[in-house]
């Protein structure tokens, strides 16, 4: 479908940003939250927030352009980053090492690039704000959105609200300790116990290590999806992997569950949405003998949690008003240099 140019010369808009560590990407949204046109662009090996800027600022320009949106419409920005982020500062202070950010002064930054206003906020957090507002947690006052990609966090929402913490840190489950996983101290910047174990980048260092010609007949390189695939289609070996990483998942699921009293948890990243992995975690859960039984669930918003979150953020960063409905619409999706994909 494409957007409709007819009316952009008197509306407001908004601009959703999900910075990854390997992947920009930008949505141009109305004031309802309609998603009318996207960019994407790689930031490998970039670590510059100020280049990081550029290309936000280049992608922004693009999309208003293509779409017939005056800059002067362009109402606020929302921005996510994979690290824990000081929302009242709008200070980045740590990313993963793929950025390597360390204190950024994001909002600053993006409001003097764009002269609007800007709020910024952890990623995760925000997948779960997508996740809260549009999504499967959709009507829930407090649930535990899980994401599992390269590395492992979790967005806490309580009461209807984010749960952040009095460092920013709320959510950082990839350091928790669970029977089976390593009890050494972490050190900064690296993969803490839970998230070794559970994590895209953890399974596919324990696949290697474990890998013997004579135990499986797949490929010593896999990533952790392409392990649960294997593990579904009956490899012994990927199956360990499998059922290690779902039962730690679940004692994690179920220790939070103790503290947080929380009746829904929903799992998104890209390790984290594969059915196998969801279903063994259920599997384990079913021996807990629990008041209330616990929900796991798959995202709805899949990899646009992220950039719905982004979107309400920036929406309630440009307005007071209350957002009523999200429209479904998806439209083209761009590439770096323009083109269709």
């Amino acid at each position: 479908m494409q957007p409709d140019r007819s009316a952009t010369s008197h509306a407001g808009y908004v601009i959703g940003v999900d910075i990854g560590g390997t992947n920009l990407r930008l949505a141009l949204a109305d004031m309802s939250g309609a998603i009318l046109d996207r960019w994407s662009s790689s930031i490998a090996g970039i670590r510059s927030a100020d280049a990081v800027i550029d290309l936000i600022r280049n992608g922004t320009e693009r999309l208003l352009q293509q779409n017939l949106v005056p800059r002067s419409a362009l109402q606020a920005i929302g921005a996510g980053a994979p690290g824990i982020t000081d929302v009242d500062k709008g200070v980045v202070i740590a990313t993963s090492y793929l950025l390597g950010w360390r204190d950024v002064p994001l909002q600053d930054l993006l409001e003097a690039a764009f002269d609007v206003p800007a709020a910024v906020d952890n990623d995760v957090n925000l997948a779960a704000l997508g996740e809260s507002w549009a999504g499967a947690a959709k009507g829930t006052r407090d649930f535990v959105f899980l994401a599992i990609g390269t590395g492992i966090g979790a967005g806490i929402v309580l009461n209807g609200q984010l749960f952040r913490g009095m460092g920013w840190a709320a959510g950082e489950i990839g350091y928790m300790l669970v029977p089976g996983a390593s009890d050494e101290p972490a050190e900064r910047g690296k993969p803490g116990a839970l998230e070794s174990v559970i994590g895209g980048e953890g399974i596919k260092t324990q696949w290697q290590h474990l890998w013997r010609k004579e135990s499986t007949t797949l490929p010593r390189e896999l990533t952790a999806t392409e392990v649960f695939d294997g593990a579904l289609a009956g490899d012994a070996l990927a199956q360990t992997l499998l059922h290690q990483a779902a039962r730690m998942l679940a004692d994690a699921i179920y220790n939070m569950s103790l503290v947080l009293n929380c009746p829904l948890f929903v799992l998104g990243g890209g390790v984290g949405m594969h059915t196998a992995l969801g279903d063994a975690t259920r599997h384990h859960m079913e021996r807990w003998n629990l008041r209330a039984q616990l929900q796991l669930t798959r995202s709805v918003l899949g990899p646009d949690a992220q950039l719905m979150g982004a979107i309400r953020l920036a929406l309630d960063t440009a307005t007071s008003a209350p957002i009523v409905t999200v429209s479904s619409q998806r439209t083209k999706n761009h590439s770096v240099d323009g083109q269709l994909t």
